[in-house]
C-alpha cells in the first residue's frame, strides 16, 4: 500500500520512545498494531499482514477473508482474549479500489468481517494524518478517502496547531427499507423500522420492551437485541436491495428518546448489539447513519437538522443529513457523521508455537 507505515517503523517507534519489547519464542508469529478508540469503542489497526488477501476490490477481499482460515486465525489472535474481548473491534488495512481512495480496509470483531464501520473510519483518518500517510492540509481540514466494503467514505479530520479537534464521517447513502416491522420477542411483540447506513439494522425504542439505555440494563439489551436480529436475519428484510453481499441484519439499535435541544437537535441515546451480542460503546457510526436514514423518513429530521447521539457510556456523535439522494429505487440520504478518535497504544502482539490456548477464546 502506498505510503504505508510498515512494521518496522512502528517497532522501532516503540524503541524510541522508550517501551520494552518482550520478544517471543523462536518461530512465534508476532503481529504489530496500532490502537485508537472513537467515543469508546477500540479500533485495532493492522497494517502489514503476514497472510495474503485475495481480490481485486475491497468487497471481493472481505468475501475472500470471511472464508479463508489464515485470515481468520489472525482476526481471532488479535479480537479474542487473552490478547482482546468480546467486543473487540479492528481492521486490516488494503489496497483501495482505485486511485480515488487513500487506501482500503477490511473491518472485523469476534464473529466475522463486517461491511461498514463509522467509529473504525473514524480512527482510520486520525491514524492517516497522525503518520502522515496523508498529508495535512494547511486549510486545517484534511481530506481521507477509504475504500470500505460496502463503498467509497469521506472523511474531513479537522485540526488546529497539529491537534485533531473532530472528524466528520460523511457515508454511503442511507436510507429505509422497512417500518413498522412485527417481531415477537421475550419481553412481548413490538414493531421496528429497518435502515440501511452501510450495514442493515434493526431500530427499536428501548421502552416497547421495558428497558432503558444505560448501563444497568446492559445484559437485558444485549439480550433483546440479539433476539431482534435473528428474529429478522433470515427474512426478505434482511436483503440488500443491490448486493446480496451486504445482506444481513447486522444489528439491533435500541434507543431512547430524549426530546429536543433548545436549538431544535433532536436528542437520542443508543445502545447498538451488532454481529452476536457485540455491543458498540460509541454511539455507533454506520449505526447513526441507519438512524439518520429513519428519522428523515419519519419526518423528524431535515436538511440543517442535527442529532445529537449518546452512547451507552455517555459519549457522543453529532449527525446531519449533508444531501438527499436516491439510491436504488428508495429516497435516501448522505449523513455526516461528527466524533473524535484518540490513539491509545501500540502492540506488538506474539502467538507462541506452544501456546494451549492459541489465538485465544471469547467468554460470551
Amino acid at each position: 500500500m502506498k505510503g504505508s507505515a510498515s512494521s518496522s517503523v512502528i517497532c522501532n517507534t516503540l524503541l524510541a520512545e522508550g517501551a520494552v519489547v518482550i520478544y517471543g519464542p523462536p518461530h512465534a508469529l508476532s503481529i504489530s498494531t496500532v490502537d485508537y478508540h472513537t467515543a469508546g469503542e477500540p479500533f485495532r489497526i493492522v497494517v502489514d499482514l503476514p497472510v495474503p488477501l485475495e481480490g481485486a476490490t475491497v468487497a471481493e477481499r472481505r468475501v475472500f477473508a470471511m472464508n479463508d482460515p489464515a485470515v481468520n486465525r489472525l482476526r481471532q489472535l488479535l479480537c479474542c482474549e487473552p490478547r482482546g474481548h468480546a467486543d473487540m473491534y479492528g481492521g486490516f488495512l488494503t489496497p483501495p479500489d482505485d486511485e480515488g481512495a487513500h487506501f482500503g480496509v477490511l473491518f472485523w470483531h469476534k464473529d466475522g468481517f463486517s461491511t461498514a464501520c463509522g467509529h473504525g473510519s473514524m480512527a482510520l483518518a486520525a491514524w492517516a494524518v497522525h503518520t502522515g500517510l496523508v498529508a495535512p492540509d494547511p486549510s486545517g481540514t484534511t481530506t481521507v478517502v477509504i475504500d470500505v466494503p460496502s463503498g467509497r467514505v469521506t472523511l474531513r479530520v479537522r485540526g488546529d496547531g497539529g491537534r485533531i479537534t473532530g472528524i466528520d464521517f460523511v457515508n454511503v447513502p442511507s436510507y429505509r427499507v422497512a417500518s413498522s416491522v412485527a417481531v415477537s420477542t421475550s419481553r412481548g411483540d413490538v414493531t421496528v423500522d429497518i435502515a440501511y447506513g452501510g450495514a442493515l439494522y434493526a431500530h427499536l425504542d428501548a421502552s416497547a420492551v421495558g428497558l432503558s439505555v444505560s448501563p444497568e440494563h446492559y445484559s437485558d439489551l444485549i439480550a433483546v437485541g440479539r433476539e431482534v436480529k435473528w428474529a429478522l436475519n433470515g427474512t426478505a428484510h434482511a436483503r440488500h436491495p443491490a448486493d446480496d453481499r451486504l445482506s444481513g441484519i447486522y444489528g439491533t439499535i435500541l434507543y431512547d428518546d430524549l426530546g429536543t435541544d433548545a436549538d431544535g437537535s433532536a436528542r437520542q441515546r443508543n445502545v447498538t448489539v451488532f454481529a452476536d451480542g457485540q455491543v458498540d460503546r460509541s454511539p455507533c457510526g454506520s449505526g447513526t447513519c441507519s438512524r439518520i436514514a429513519v428519522l428523515a423518513a419519519n419526518g423528524v429530521l431535515g436538511p440543517g437538522q442535527t442529532l445529537v447521539h449518546e452512547s451507552i457510556v455517555g459519549s457522543r456523535f453529532t449527525a446531519r443529513v449533508a444531501a438527499e439522494t436516491e439510491a436504488h429505487g428508495r429516497r435516501a440520504v448522505v449523513p455526516s457523521v461528527t466524533g473524535i478518535a484518540h490513539r491509545t497504544g501500540m502492540h506488538v502482539f506474539t502467538l507462541d508455537p506452544d501456546d494451549d490456548l492459541g489465538t485465544g477464546f471469547v467468554l460470551r
